[in-house]
């Protein structure tokens, strides 16, 4: 473990220990460099010597360099020093969202859309690099004290050529996919079931599977239906509830295709959160769930054996799948595209029966006539083509529903939120600008007019005014309070007037202003004017006890002379002033010269110790192989004085020299070696304390 005060690279000073994981410790610490903290993962030291750990120690490096996000962690820096791995990374102030929601219990709806919002931008960046988190969990996510979210711990991650990985990690059971729980083949839908769970344990405040076991959980996920979050959350809006049923669907088919996917839907959230928008795709026969074979629980368990430690795990050195689990998996599951082909070719058969006995009981019944004209023949067809148009009239003009748009200017940024949402909109701030019309805070301008047609969750653009406009501040120079106060009424400015000491501006006339003449100020900003009091008189001070060079600076400062002698003095510190030879409180004239007298420390007193004699303790064994002692005697201050390692007894101890010292105390490492009944050797060790050693002067 790293101490504090410890250098990496010449560069990065350890400030203290902030956590550990699998493989590796996280430090906070300081970069001198560039003048910030950054937190540091170090490989654990009995993995620095396996280059199976230290290459995967690597490669999470090189896959989360390159990730650069505002709601991810970002990877500053890699190397390593003395067999000793290490990465350097953004440091965040927070907590996790696991502590978050454990103290709040159930989040809002919009607070946990927000974070979960955050999150999505985060894993849709790696995403895009062709990276997979694989353990989204609320552990792994900070809120940062300013309320930023962020995605840490890439450690599981891998950078890949194409949308797929084969997983060599299971998440933490708690938030792990199916896919996952079976080792079976992980993309970014894995990420999108994790976030699921996530969403789900904020606004219910606990997760969906739970059990005794990892095993358990595990199993849970693959076989069991969740409870829906409303039963927790009876006022969760119905389209938050249809997001995280369909990020958490067993089948990866049937979840969002992408986490892009997921966001919009999330966006819409916010805006109409009780519109039942979201699409899920119906399950088809072979999607049902089923019961587990044996041999699949007993695969399981062999997989988390080593792996899940009670609700989180990570396993760092995973062998692949052999063969015959990969049957056995196919023997279990069929594969997701085979489950998608098998259920189109169901739904397509279902709809080629219907047709069939329809046409059958129609032509019974007389409702198509046969040998009619051949335009008569595709009447159907034509009915069939004039109904789809009308629908597909009916989902554009759905698609395009309009509102008409409100006045914005003069609102706040909140009434306009509150009044655009009540009709559908969204809003977003596009920056600030100066006004004289409208106060600080208000809407300046809009990105669509009162009065236009808008089509329903569009986000409106509104700038914010800053206040009014800016003016250079007049120059108060050579005024009085008086005159001065008069000048910034003149420009709507108010004035704060305080004095100071001045050889060269007569009492009473002005010597700065703050903000200076020429710099830019509002209507209603403050002027700090600074007033001459006249030449400050000179009053002794006080220096004594100050360090020399201290004592010196105060005095010359004053515009007074300094001489300095020295004497021996038992209560005042090398170095400080011991006396002075003005009194504090005289006044005098500027160049009047002071003599210090400055302390030279108390005379130096040396003490030792003299035969001072240390047995065995009567719990070591007298039949013992071998005893050694390593005894340190400190002076009663904690110094240590010195070191001697004895292997017969009595011992006795003798030391000169103590300077200034006249008490310590000794410790004593004891180290012995025995054997038991059987002839087998044992080591014990254990160290004892002896206060309160008197010394005696020389």
């Amino acid at each position: 473990m790293l101490k504090a005060g410890v250098y990496i690279a010449d560069r990065y000073e350890i400030v203290g220990k902030v956590g550990a994981g699998g493989m590796a410790d996280v430090y906070k610490a300081k970069d001198h460099t560039l003048g910030r903290f950054v937190g540091i993962k170090v490989l654990k030291q009995e993995f620095s010597e396996d280059m199976n750990f230290v290459t995967k120690f690597r490669t999470e490096a090189q896959s989360a360099a390159g990730l650069e996000h505002p709601n991810i962690v970002n990877i500053y820096d890699v190397g390593s020093e003395n067999a000793m791995y290490y990465i350097v990374m953004e440091y965040v102030e927070g907590i996790t969202l696991k502590t978050y929601i454990e103290k709040k219990g159930q989040l809002s709806f919009k607070e946990a859309v927000s974070i979960a919002i955050q999150v999505g931008r985060g894993i849709e960046a790696a995403h895009n690099k062709h990276i997979v988190h694989r353990d989204i969990k609320p552990q792994n996510i900070i809120i940062s004290t300013e309320g930023k979210v962020k995605v840490t711990d890439f450690g599981i991650a891998r950078a890949t050529n194409n949308n797929t990985i084969n997983s060599e990690v299971m998440g933490s059971v708690h938030y792990a996919s199916p896919e996952q729980a079976r080792n079976g083949f992980v993309d970014g839908k894995s990420d999108i079931y994790s976030l699921g769970i996530v969403m789900y344990e904020m606004v219910t405040g606990r997760v969906p599977f739970d059990g005794e076991s990892a095993v358990a959980i595990a199993i849970q996920h693959l076989q069991e239906e969740m409870v829906n979050p409303s039963a927790y959350a009876p006022d969760l809006p119905v389209s938050l509830e249809k997001i995280i049923l369909k990020c958490t669907q067993k089948s990866p088919d049937r979840r969002y295709a992408t986490i892009s996917d997921l966001l919009m839907d999330l966006k819409k959230a916010l805006i109409s959160p009780d519109e039942d928008f979201v699409v899920l795709v119906p399950i088809g026969h072979q999607e049902k769930t089923r019961v587990m074979k044996q041999e699949e629980v007993e695969s399981i368990k062999q997989q988390t054996r080593d792996i899940y430690y009670e609700e989180a795990a990570q396993d760092e050195d995973q062998e692949p799948e052999d063969e015959d689990d990969e049957d056995e998996d196919d023997e279990g599951f069929l594969n997701p595209k085979m489950e998608k082909a098998v259920t189109i070719m169901g739904i397509v058969a279902a709809v080629i029966i219907v047709v069939i006995i329809v046409y059958i009981g129609g032509s019974f019944l007389g409702l198509f006539r046969f040998g009619a004209k051949k335009d008569d023949a595709k009447a159907p067809d034509k009915v069939q083509s004039q109904d789809q148009e009308d629908e597909d009239d009916k989902v554009g003009k759905k698609d395009q529903e309009t509102v008409e748009m409100i006045e914005l200017r003069g609102k706040t940024y909140e009434e306009a939120m509150n009044a655009l949402n009540t009709i559908g909109l969204g809003i977003r701030r596009a920056g600030e600008e100066s006004s004289d019309q409208y106060e600080q805070g208000q809407i300046v301008s809009q990105s669509k007019e009162a009065g236009s047609e808008v089509e329903k969750n569009t986000t409106i653009d509104v700038t914010i005014s800053s206040g009014a406009g800016e003016f250079e501040v007049p120059s108060l120079a050579g005024l009085d309070k008086d005159a001065a106060e008069l000048k910034l009424k003149e420009f709507g400015l108010t004035g704060n007037y305080d004095f100071v000491y001045s050889d060269d501006i007569p009492n009473g006339i002005m010597v700065s202003q703050t903000p200076e003449a020429g710099a830019k100020a509002k209507k209603g900003d403050t002027i700090t004017v600074m007033l001459s009091r006249g030449p400050e008189p000179i009053v002794m001070i006080d220096v004594q006890n100050l360090p020399e060079a201290e004592a010196k600076a105060q005095l010359q400062a004053l515009g007074l002379g300094v001489t300095t002698n020295s004497d021996y003095n038992d209560e005042i510190a090398e170095g400080h002033v011991i006396s002075q030879s003005i009194v504090e409180g005289k006044t005098v004239e500027k160049g009047t010269t002071v003599t210090l007298t400055i302390s030279m420390g108390r005379k130096s007193l040396y003490y030792s110790v003299n035969n001072y004699s240390i047995d065995k303790p009567s719990y070591i064994p007298d039949d013992s192989t071998s005893i050694e002692a390593k005894i340190t005697l400190y002076k009663s201050t904690g110094e240590q004085i010195g070191t001697w390692t004895a292997t017969t007894f009595p011992y006795s101890l003798s030391q000169g020299g103590i300077e200034n010292c006249a008490q310590g105390y000794i410790t004593i490492d004891w180290t012995w070696t025995y054997k038991d009944e059987e002839g087998v050797e044992i080591t014990e060790t254990d160290t004892t304390k002896i206060e309160n050693v008197d010394f005696a002067q020389e």
